[in-house]
């Protein structure tokens, strides 16, 4: 699994969708997740601590989960399948671990709230990932397999196919990257 951290939420300015940015710690790796509108919404009020005069639904969520006595250990984007995410919220409760199938948008959502690691399956990553050239601003998709070079130019195909990339690649702002060592590996 590898560690991850949220870099940012976009929007589409076609189509006005939201698209979460995840980034593998250590790395320059990104990981673009679509999310809905409620759901970018209730990440990014977190992410720039405002506080609304109500509970949220992730913030209902997590009372829930205090409450019985549970917490958060961490939650992981687990697989990707037709263009589809899926995750899962690992609770730790009474020295046993229990894990619930989460869209990823409510799981990082949770995740902020409750200051839960965010983790990816490494087979997520290795299908989804891009990776910035700091310098050229474009982006490579990032293969492991040895008859495929490392990074290269993504075909018409795969730009459809994972079509996240197509709207955020251009509104990356590479001026924000920071310099990063080796990305960290946790396995759990």
């Amino acid at each position: 699994m590898w560690e991850m951290s949220i870099d940012s939420i976009r929007v589409s300015l076609t189509n006005y969708q939201r698209v979460v940015i995840l980034k593998v710690k250590g790395s320059d790796r990104y990981l673009p997740i679509w999310i809905g509108a409620n759901e970018a919404d209730a990440i990014a009020l977190k992410l720039q601590d405002l506080s609304v005069p109500r509970p949220l639904t992730h913030d209902l969520l997590g009372s829930v989960i205090a409450s019985l006595g549970a917490e958060v250990s961490h939650i992981l984007v687990s697989d990707l399948s037709d263009d589809t995410f899926y995750a899962k919220i690992v609770l730790s409760h009474n020295g046993g671990r229990t894990e619930i199938d989460s869209r990823p948008s409510d799981a990082i959502a949770l995740a902020v709230r409750t200051q839960a690691p965010i983790y990816a399956n490494e087979s997520v990553v290795d299908k989804a990932s891009v990776r910035m050239d700091q310098e050229t601003g474009k982006a490579t998709l990032t293969e492991d397999s040895a008859d495929q070079p490392q990074d290269r130019e993504p075909s018409e195909e795969e730009l459809k196919r994972l079509s996240a990339f197509t709207d955020f690649i251009d509104s990356l702002d590479l001026e924000d990257l920071g310099e990063g060592d080796r990305p960290q590996r946790h396995s759990h």
